[in-house]
């Protein structure tokens, strides 16, 4: 339980520290601007992206234009889980 509170953490943190780097926010459930989100609301703001398999072609649905900028704050490893090439 620890060493998740600690990843959780440390997830938390590296995105209010890119929010802090680039002076902007991201909305939060009121729809206004926060620099600093919880993990578990950026969590809910993801739900319902799904990765479609179609005569073998991989799709990301549901990937909004807000979704989008809210992964730049994220590390790159973690942008390519969302994003695929092809």
């Amino acid at each position: 339980m620890g060493l998740c509170l600690m990843v959780y953490s440390l997830g938390q943190r590296e995105v209010r520290y890119q929010l802090s780097i680039a002076k902007t926010g991201i909305p939060n459930q009121l729809g206004k601007l926060t620099d600093r989100p919880t993990l578990r609301w950026i969590f809910q703001c993801f739900q319902g992206i799904h990765l479609l398999i179609h005569q073998g072609i991989k799709q990301i649905v549901n990937l909004t234009e807000q979704r989008l900028l809210t992964l730049k704050f994220f590390a790159e490893s973690i942008q390519k889980y969302y994003i695929l090439s092809g």
